[in-house]
């Protein structure tokens, strides 16, 4: 359901996202889950706010899994 959720009508987020999904596809915690469909609960440009750097997460569980999304393909 996430990974259906987290395609976007946002190049940048859904490119994001499959990379994403390639490295941790099944391996989720159910707590990064639940911060995981809290930001695809957002609309895309405030998304990508997020994902690009341009905006500060205030929630620590949010950031983690922003700096989850953001790892560079690899790690």
């Amino acid at each position: 359901r996430l990974r259906w959720h987290s395609r976007r009508a946002l190049l940048e987020i859904d490119l994001l996202m499959q990379r994403f999904w390639q490295r941790h596809a099944g391996v989720l915690e159910e707590r990064q889950a639940e911060a995981l469909e809290c930001l695809l609960a957002m609309e895309d440009h405030d998304l990508w706010e997020l994902l690009s750097g341009r905006c500060a997460v205030g929630d620590p569980v949010l950031q983690d899994m922003v700096a989850l999304l953001r790892q560079p393909a690899g790690n």
